[in-house]
């Protein structure tokens, strides 16, 4: 649903919500918000399709979203769940090729999205939007190697406890060595994020409860004692 009601002065503060616009002026937010198009999705309405020709980048202001594949088996690879703040699509807007993963909206979720043109004219005329996409990408190949590392070097508990301590470090606060992650994956949500299957995570999250590491409930999963599952990830990754 297109939301041609927003002006500008809101869309200059949608926008300095996004984590990457953080050290922005506003100057610079409103040339960002002169070439966006905003649209209203619903929960598990599709953004984007796997390899579709649509070439714009999204930024979340409001809501959160799934980026996933499915394999030639039709198994589903869940690559990240992104929340407001965050950017998606722009290595597409970038190089134009078609869309390398599904993205679906977790939630109703309000988007902005800036075509291809106005993204690449961006990076070429305003520095600080330049180097935001820089870091942006840098981070991503930081954080690809990371998960090849673990797929090529860790069994599959330790890439569960890898993965919550992740989660913990990305999408909680951490407070007297505990961290809460509200938002927390199901079973089938992480087993998919790693690459296993749920009864393997579910055995690992019993095993964790049992010695004190983890507590769950409802969608929450506290994390009791950070250190310890760090040395835990640390102990059987050597």
């Amino acid at each position: 649903m297109d939301c041609k009601n927003i002006s500008l002065e809101r869309a200059i503060q949608l926008l300095s919500s996004i984590k990457d616009f953080k050290g922005f002026s506003s100057a610079d937010l409103e040339v960002v918000a002169k070439v966006c198009h905003w649209q209203q999705y619903h929960k598990e309405e599709a953004i984007v399709r796997y390899h579709d020709e649509s070439n714009s980048a999204f930024l979340i202001a409001q809501g959160a979203v799934r980026v996933n594949y499915f394999s030639l088996a039709g198994k589903e690879v869940i690559l990240c769940d992104l929340t407001a703040g965050e950017i998606f699509g722009e290595l597409t807007a970038i190089d134009g090729r078609p869309r390398s993963a599904t993205v679906v909206a977790k939630e109703n979720s309000l988007l902005a999205s800036i075509s291809s043109s106005a993204f690449i004219e961006l990076i070429y005329t305003n520095c600080n939007f330049a180097s935001t996409v820089l870091q942006r990408l840098t981070s991503q190949i930081r954080r690809l190697t990371e998960r090849v590392f673990e797929v090529e070097t860790l069994k599959v508990p330790n890439r569960i406890r890898a993965k919550l301590l992740h989660l913990a470090q990305t999408q909680a606060v951490i407070v007297n060595n505990e961290a809460v992650i509200s938002r927390a994956p199901t079973h089938v949500e992480l087993a998919c994020l790693i690459g296993t299957h749920r009864e393997a995570v579910t055995r690992e999250l019993n095993k964790l409860k049992e010695k004190k590491i983890i507590c769950c409930q409802g969608h929450e999963i506290r994390i009791l004692n950070i250190d310890r599952l760090a040395e835990m990830v640390d102990e059987y990754a050597s």
